[in-house]
Formats: structure tokens, C-alpha cells, sequence
């Protein structure tokens, strides 16, 4: 049974990384289809994150009345078939009401695989979670390819995004069939088992520190993530005078070596512990990407930004499982709450990158990059396990 949990476990990563990366290639001719500017593009795809935001927590109850299972099956089928009404949005406000459902389904999904994911990981007894994540890595990068595939051939973008929303409805429906059934604390054993009701909020309440120290983490893995999406290929261009090609190259760099870092990471947990794998990939991010900045060439910024990625593969992974595991707080909560957080740190980086940037100079902006890894490296022992008894206080 574990096994097969484990492969419908993977189907759901592999679907959700899938899905949202059809539309991103799309994104230049729906800006010209619908006459937007550049702000009026960047704003409506703001309305993701802020989706996620407001109604993210949202997923706990949600995870508490249906199990993590079928509230992952669920909203992976609702996000699969809100992805062709992008094709149809005729104006600016309904192409910003979609990415907001997007967003929102997408944190649901998201909170519930993972707790589902956890879940499968106690089955096992040793460390599996950073590979879900390396499959939601390679399932993004073909996502992004398929949907630039579609895009390059004509392919009308009403059909392929319905094309994509039946495929990915093919697969969570056939996950949920092989799905761990029962409660979500079967795993954890007679000591760990869910609050009685009432009781849930104010333990709650009692890991709050704990919870906060684990999002301000997942917040500096954030900003190291997206730096290389957000500003590798414009720092290359306009700081290093690059070629477009090898302004392409940080953000590959970055993908690829994390998707390894997620590859190897769950040995190199069971070995080490989750703390000095998160310290160590910390350390290196920050060592790698700072180096980079102050003596900056391209192949010293390529490889810095490689760095980072292969440095922060773990943090997220592992944080998440550290936020399901807290003694007294039900998986789906933990998870959904530190989820929720982390996402300030994809929203407040780049524009703080871009604020510095202005008053000095990108590479100055950047710096706040490595500050971030040198955060999270300090962070890093609020990974430690805790014993149940911590929350019978």
C-alpha cells in the first residue's frame, strides 16, 4: 500500500508542477490579445499569490473534513479546469479573476499533497520528500515546454489548455484510487494522535513559535528561489552585458541543480539530519551567490546562481515536513499555515531586490540574496524534531 501511495503521491506533484507552467509561455499573446501593458500583465498575474494569501488557509479545514487525499484530488481537479478559462478571459479583470482562483487552488493543492506526502513518508520511515519536490521541478520544466511547443505550432490555446486540464484530471483521479486511506494521524501513533475538538486552536497557539520560525525560514527560501527567475537574466544583460542566450543560463543553472539537491537530498537527510542539510545548503547558497556578486563574471554568475539553487533545495521540503510533524498540531494545519507564510517571501524579495537596485545598483540589490541564506542558516535548528510529550504542556 505504501508504495502505491507513494507513486499517486508523485502523480499529484507531477500535475500540479504541470500545471499552471502550459499558460506561462501563453503570456505574451494573451498580453497582446487583450491589449494590456506590462503593469496591466504583471498586476493580473500578482492576483495568484494574492489569491493564495487570502484564501490559502482556507486548506486546513479543508484538509481536516476531507483527508488530505481527497482535498489534494479535489483541488488539483478544480485548478486542472480552471486553466482553459484563461483562454477565454475577454478583458483584464476576468483574466485577473482566473489567476486568483489559480492561485488559490494551487495553495490548496499544494498544503494537501504535502500532508498526504508526509504521510507516506511516515510509512516508510525514512526521508522521501524531497523527491516529490524533484518531481514537481521536472514537471514544471515540461510543462513550460509543452505549453511553448503548443504555442510555436498555433495551436489554438482554448484546446490545448483543455487538452492539459483532462490529462491532469486523468491523473488526480487516478492517484485518488490508490491514495493511504484512514485519518490523517494514523501514522503518527496513539501518542500523536489529532485534538479533540476545541482544542485545536490553542495548540495552535502553543507551536506558535515554532510555526513562525519555520515560515521565516520557508520566507528566506523563498527569495533564493525566485532571485534566479526574478533577476538572474537581467543582471547578466544589463550588469554583466551578456548575450541574451547566457542571460538565459542563472536561471537554468539554478532549476537544474536544485532539482539535483531534491534528487539527493533525502539520503543525505537520513545520513546527516535535516538540520545540518538545511545549514550546509544555506552556507553554500549564500557563500556561492556572494562570491559571485563581488567578483562578478559570467561564469562566476552562472555557477553562484547554480549554487544557491542546489543550496535551497532542501529548505522547502524539509520545513514543510518539519511544519506536519509538530506534536499536538494536526498535519494539514501545520503545513497549510507555514505554506501560507512562505509565500510573503516570494512576494516581498523582488520588489525589496528592485528598491536597492534603484537607489544603487542591481548587484547591490542582490546582495540581500545571500543575507537571506545566511537567515535561513541560522533557522535552521528550528528543524529539530520534537518529542510528543512537548505538547501535552
Amino acid at each position: 500500500m505504501a508504495t502505491r501511495a507513494r507513486l499517486a503521491v508523485v502523480g499529484l506533484f507531477f500535475s500540479n508542477g504541470f500545471a499552471y507552467a502550459n499558460v506561462v509561455p501563453w503570456l505574451p499573446a494573451i498580453k497582446d490579445d487583450l491589449g494590456l501593458s506590462n503593469t496591466a500583465l504583471g498586476t493580473a498575474i500578482a492576483a495568484m499569490p494574492l489569491g493564495a494569501l487570502l484564501l490559502g488557509m482556507l486548506a486546513g479545514p479543508l484538509i481536516a473534513r476531507l483527508g488530505s487525499g481527497r482535498a489534494s484530488v479535489l483541488a488539483a481537479v478544480l485548478l486542472a479546469w480552471v486553466l482553459p478559462l484563461v483562454a477565454l478571459a475577454p478583458n483584464w479583470p476576468a483574466l485577473a479573476a482566473v489567476l486568483f482562483c489559480i492561485g488559490t487552488l494551487d495553495s490548496w493543492t499544494d498544503s494537501a499533497m504535502n500532508a498526504h506526502g508526509l504521510r507516506v513518508q511516515r510509512r516508510y520511515g525514512r526521508t522521501i520528500i524531497n523527491t516529490f519536490h524533484a518531481v514537481w521541478s521536472v514537471s514544471a520544466v515540461g510543462g513550460g515546454l509543452l505549453g511553448a511547443a503548443m504555442a510555436g505550432l498555433r495551436v489554438p490555446m482554448p484546446a490545448h489548455l483543455t487538452l492539459v486540464a483532462v490529462l491532469l484530471t486523468a491523473a488526480a483521479l487516478s492517484a485518488a484510487r490508490f491514495l493511504l486511506p484512514g485519518p490523517e494521524h494514523t501514522e503518527r501513533g496513539a501518542a500523536s494522535e489529532t485534538p479533540a475538538p476545541g482544542a485545536a486552536l490553542p495548540l495552535l497557539v502553543r507551536s506558535a513559535p515554532v510555526l513562525l520560525a519555520l515560515a521565516a525560514l520557508l520566507m528566506m527560501a523563498g527569495g533564493i528561489e525566485d532571485s534566479a527567475a526574478s533577476w538572474g537574466a537581467v543582471y547578466m544583460r544589463d550588469e554583466i552585458m551578456t548575450s541574451a542566450f547566457l542571460a538565459g543560463l542563472p536561471f537554468v543553472a539554478c532549476q537544474g541543480l536544485m532539482t539535483v539537491g531534491r534528487l539527493t537530498g533525502d539520503r543525505l537527510t537520513d545520513r546527516f539530519g535535516a538540520v545540518a542539510v538545511t545549514r550546509t545548503g544555506a552556507l553554500l547558497a549564500a557563500v556561492g551567490l556572494g562570491t559571485a556578486l563581488l567578483f562578478p563574471t559570467p561564469a562566476t554568475v552562472i555557477i553562484g546562481f547554480g549554487l544557491s539553487g542546489l543550496g535551497v533545495a532542501t529548505l522547502f521540503p524539509l520545513g514543510l515536513a518539519a511544519a506536519g510533524d509538530i506534536p499536538g498540531v494536526r498535519s494539514g494545519d501545520g503545513v497549510t499555515i507555514v505554506a501560507w507564510l512562505a509565500r510573503v517571501g516570494f512576494l516581498c524579495f523582488p520588489p525589496l531586490v528592485g528598491t536597492v537596485a534603484d537607489a544603487s545598483s542591481l548587484g547591490t540589490g542582490l546582495l540581500i540574496i545571500p543575507v537571506a541564506a545566511l537567515v535561513a542558516a541560522l533557522l535552521a535548528g528550528s528543524l529539530r524534531p520534537r518529542p510528543p510529550k512537548a505538547r501535552q504542556t
